[in-house]
């Protein structure tokens, strides 16, 4: 495999079974956990996803490893299945493989990112986001 950027991507995606919006929406009925790494400025340009869990990707690991003294009180276990999204599917494709190398192995992250959800005409959240930091 060449260097760059696209390798590493591919190689991250190797790992994954990627997630259509809609698989996404049926992942969450069933409890899985929806985590929005999109800064703040995407956000308030895209809008907020509904029942998503906001965390700034410099501390995903942190926040969603079951035995981080940091963790958030959602992440219960290395099995809990967790769909990462951003804003084009790119950096959720590296964060997903980076939660599975620590041992979640349902991560994943959704094909597209949210400018997936919206032309797939999924609804947005008039709610505040839940942040966590």
């Amino acid at each position: 495999m060449s260097p760059g950027v696209d390798a590493l991507l591919e190689q991250a995606r190797a790992g994954l079974r990627r997630l259509t919006p809609h698989e996404t929406v049926e992942a969450v009925r069933a409890g899985a956990l929806l985590i929005d790494t999109r800064t703040d400025p995407q956000r308030r340009e895209q809008g907020e996803l509904p029942g998503a869990i906001v965390i700034d990707r410099t501390v995903l690991e942190w926040r969603l490893d079951p035995a981080s003294a940091w963790r958030i009180p959602e992440a219960t276990g290395y099995d809990r299945e967790i769909v990462v999204v951003c804003r084009q599917g790119y950096s959720s494709s590296l964060a997903a493989a980076s939660l599975q190398v620590l041992g979640l192995r349902a991560a994943t992250d959704m094909i597209g990112g949210v400018e997936a959800w919206q032309e797939a005409g999924l609804p947005m959240s008039d709610t505040p986001a839940d942040v966590r930091h």
